[in-house]
């Protein structure tokens, strides 16, 4: 009796082979060196382009600050989720999605605000506008009461 179909290993259904068999075939060998050269490769630009080993170290920046506001946003159970029913891990990262999207659209907002002031320009260097970013979230304070009103704004635009 045949398998029923299955997407995800009908995709790696090629690769799959090489691990039944022994570990000696010749395209795994071979794979295994490309990668390994292509490795090699890598190290070495890095190794010796500065600009590259920054360019990597200011990415990691970023994404190592993102995860900090993550787990700072996404403050319950220890920013783990509580359970293994998929439709609430997909509504719990929904809502990490609209947290996410909402304290980047304020912060902008108010940047833009500070910015919008000459003094505040004038005082800015080309390093300082580039360090810019609106993954910043010293100023939320997620605990405590939190007054909505729908029918007033945020005071963000200038008057």
């Amino acid at each position: 009796m045949p398998e029923p179909y299955d997407a995800s290993s009908a995709l790696f259904y090629p690769l799959k082979r090489f691990y039944r068999s022994s570990p000696q075939h010749p395209t795994q060998k071979a794979l295994s060196e490309l990668g390994r050269a292509v490795k090699t490769v890598f190290l070495c630009n890095y190794l010796h382009n500065e600009a590259l080993r920054r360019e990597i170290h200011e990415g990691l920046n970023v994404v190592e600050n993102w995860n900090s506001a993550n787990s700072f946003i996404f403050y319950g159970k220890n920013s783990e989720f509580a359970t293994n029913r998929l439709d609430e891990q997909e509504l719990s990262v929904l809502c990490l999605h609209l947290l996410q999207i909402s304290l980047v659209y304020i912060n902008t907002l108010m940047i833009q605000r500070v910015l919008a002031e000459p003094a505040w320009m004038e005082q800015m260097a080309k390093e300082d506008l580039r360090a810019l970013s609106p993954l910043i979230w010293a100023h939320v304070n997620p605990y405590g009461t939190f007054r909505l009103d729908m029918n007033e704004r945020l005071q963000l635009d200038t008057a």
